[in-house]
């Protein structure tokens, strides 16, 4: 009889092993190796990019920047494999405590934020700063995902748009105060985006694009003409100067001037890293965050920037399919504010540095220098993978 359930026992033990083991087999058979693959080739390549980009910056140290962005990737890839193995189901089920800590968080800013260049948007953690806002981006998708998914039925009703609009004001509000207004508009974007894969009437979604441009207008010139000022005077500068790209090169306009001038010069395969006047002089200001694509452009030219946009592509395209394969609501829609604010990202800042977008402090992903944007961006990633595995060949639930 003993002998029996020692058997039995073992049977168990090595059942449950079996068990994990085609688990984790199963799991690395739904990853969308392509969108990994796209990632990982982008990472590298920004990396590489960064190497050229910032050889001049530190003085007997040309390494010293891609060797901190490259411990930031790594800490960003081992939080991207974490959140692979999280099951999206507990956001939705959490999504009120991860709205509540993005908020206390953004709050937190304002009482023991650090200020750099006039600007409260750092926590000092002792050994390195992080920025809430970066790692905001992809909570308050989630948050909102949660809110509008456990409301699926009445997305169409106009006071749960007006709802999920309040819920999400507060941490743009937050953002925009900091003052980031770069970040506070990809926020928007992503509100935009998880609203209408929610399935927010066409009514709504265009009422809420009129009263943010009535909005972005009364911020410009409305308000400033009766002597309200509430964007800061940089700010205000950089978005008035889109529409007068000359109006003064030799201050207002001149980041501006210098990151075309640098796009420009690369021609079509680039000066090469010694031959990059505009970066390696100084003369484009943070060549290395806002500017990055600019001195790519400059370095290796239309073909080296081409190759940068490909692999963005990419990555939005994979991202893209998983949207309509969701296995239920909550992960639609948070799959669709995630790849909406990548895209927004993207092409705001790349169109910022050829003057075809207003200038915005918006950093480019995975390859402008900063580790809370590269550890954020990466676990996204993340998020929008295990949206995937769980997802394939699962029909959608309410």
């Amino acid at each position: 009889m003993l002998d029996y359930a020692g058997t039995g026992a073992a049977a168990r033990r090595t059942g449950i092993r079996r068990s994990r083991s085609e688990e984790a087999t199963s799991l690395v058979r739904q990853i969308d190796w392509v969108l990994m693959g796209a990632v990982a080739a982008l990472v590298a390549y920004g990396l590489w990019a960064i190497a050229g980009i910032t050889r001049e910056d530190v003085d007997g140290d040309p390494s010293y920047f891609v060797v901190r962005q490259g411990v930031f990737a790594a800490l960003g890839t081992a939080g991207m494999l974490v959140a692979v193995l999280v099951d999206p189901s507990l956001y939705r089920r959490f999504s009120r405590a991860i709205y509540v800590c993005t908020v206390g968080i953004m709050g937190l800013v304002f009482v023991a934020g650090s200020v750099t260049r006039g600007s409260r948007r750092w926590l000092d953690v002792g050994f390195t700063q992080f920025q809430p806002s970066e790692f905001g981006k992809l909570l308050f998708v989630l948050a909102l995902a949660g809110f509008l998914a456990d409301r699926r039925r009445r997305t169409g009703e106009t006071a749960t748009i007006l709802r999920a609009v309040g819920l999400a004001l507060v941490p743009i509000v937050l953002v925009f105060l900091q003052p980031d207004f770069g970040t506070a508009l990809v926020y928007a974007a992503a509100l935009g985006a998880v609203l209408f894969v929610a399935g927010a009437r066409w009514l709504h979604v265009a009422a809420l694009a009129a009263l943010a441009a009535l909005a972005a207008l009364a911020l410009l010139w409305l308000l400033p003409a009766f002597g309200i000022e509430v964007l800061k005077p940089y700010q205000s500068a950089r978005l008035t100067a889109f529409t007068a790209p000359d109006s003064d090169p030799s201050d207002t306009t001149y980041n501006l001037n210098q990151s075309k001038l640098a796009v420009g010069a690369g021609g079509l395969r680039g000066r090469g890293v010694e031959g990059s006047t505009q970066t390696n002089l100084g003369l484009l200001p943070e060549h290395r965050t806002d500017f990055a694509f600019a001195s790519l452009a400059e370095q290796r030219g239309f073909v080296g920037a081409s190759i940068l946009l490909c692999l963005y592509l990419l990555v939005l395209w994979r991202g893209v399919r998983i949207i309509p394969t969701a296995g239920d609501a909550f992960s639609a829609i948070a799959a669709g504010g995630i790849v909406v604010a990548l895209l927004f990202q993207v092409f705001v800042n790349v169109g910022m540095t050829m003057g075809i977008a207003p200038i915005t402090g918006i950093p480019l992903p995975f390859v402008s220098v900063g580790g809370s944007s590269m550890i954020a961006n990466l676990v996204t990633i993340g998020v929008l993978q295990a949206i995937q595995i769980r997802s394939r060949g699962v029909p959608r639930r309410p």
